[in-house]
């Protein structure tokens, strides 16, 4: 049989493959929790298509392996048939937020901030967004219980939302852990379809996770994001590129592991047959890129690599 990259087929091979060679999965509050053994946290970006989510959560459930699915307050994604049969699966459900990208719409549309700058227009957008950051984590709360939160990366938007915790502790919110925070990226392997690829950081805005055992300190013990991109300003503190914020810090003791890279699934497969996998990875997946049906297969193929050309420019326009 033939196996086609970014298929359903090869994803259930990839599942297969990793629990052959002893891997345990498990949601991200689970891994926050538990540090023993091969484990590998299964997360969900729900950027759009929800229904092929969905179709990930059954196929995880009928094998007993439950992951972490992420949802964005957008029409293309917030489904709440869907999100209550993901969580009746036993996945959990966390917020994918995006809120000062809303912010951002909100005063362009009301005509607001066009003359500020700087830490004046920083201090409107996050009044704005901790508010939107509010209303939608109550919104998901009133379906399903909610206890993390992951940023949507939001490639075209000038900031990043993760600034919102320069100023708020995300702890009082009653959430409990942040991928690109509390994930020591040294000592786990992050792997990310972003791109349709596995080695996309040239054309990665902001999934990147780049030691995230260097984290910034911040409000209540909790790390924060020093600044938003290039693109307004201002500079980030150490370097930020879609992670942690990144001053040395002495929550990781270990010196950063060495992972290997990987361009396709296959890749990732053969490792693991091999025995090259670390026994800690997080895996972020966005299932609108997997499809058996032709059609919709070769216009993801092509559209993403449309977008990695002009995603390509914009990482470079913004070193």
């Amino acid at each position: 049989m033939v196996f086609m990259d970014f298929t359903i087929r090869t994803y259930k091979r990839l599942l297969n493959t990793l629990r052959n060679q002893g891997f345990c999965f498990c949601t991200f509050s689970e891994f926050l929790k538990e540090s023993s053994g091969k484990q590998i946290m299964l997360r969900h970006d729900v950027d759009r298509l929800p229904v092929n989510s969905l179709g990930f959560a059954r196929i995880q459930a009928e094998a007993g392996i439950r992951g972490t699915y992420y949802f964005r307050a957008v029409p293309d994604s917030w489904n709440e048939a869907v999100i209550k049969e993901v969580a009746g699966m036993g996945h959990e459900i966390g917020y994918h937020y995006e809120d000062l990208s809303f912010a951002q719409a909100k005063l362009k549309a009301e005509g607001r901030g066009r003359k500020a700058e700087g830490e004046e227009l920083e201090k409107r957008l996050i009044e704005i967004g901790i508010e939107s950051f509010k209303k939608h984590l109550d919104n998901l709360r009133k379906i399903v219980p909610v206890k993390t939160i992951c940023m949507h990366g939001s490639p075209m938007s000038r900031w990043d939302s993760r600034l919102l915790w320069k100023y708020y502790d995300y702890r009082d919110f009653g959430i409990i852990g942040e991928p690109y925070f509390d994930v020591d990226f040294d000592q786990v392997l992050y792997l990310t379809d972003t791109g349709r690829r596995w080695d996309g950081e040239s054309v990665n805005i902001r999934d990147k996770a780049e030691g995230g055992g260097r984290k910034a300190e911040g409000k209540a013990g909790v790390s924060t994001f020093a600044k938003a991109s290039a693109d307004n300003g201002q500079k980030a503190e150490g370097k930020a590129e879609g992670s942690s914020t990144l001053q040395p810090s002495a929550f990781s003791p270990q010196p950063p592991a060495l992972f290997p890279r990987f361009h396709s699934t296959f890749d990732i497969i053969n490792a693991a047959e091999e025995g090259k996998l670390p026994d800690r990875i997080m895996m972020t997946l966005h299932p609108q890129r997997w499809t058996d049906r032709p059609v919709p297969w070769v216009r993801e193929l092509i559209w993403q690599n449309v977008k990695n050309v002009g995603k390509y420019f914009l990482v470079k326009l913004r070193d």
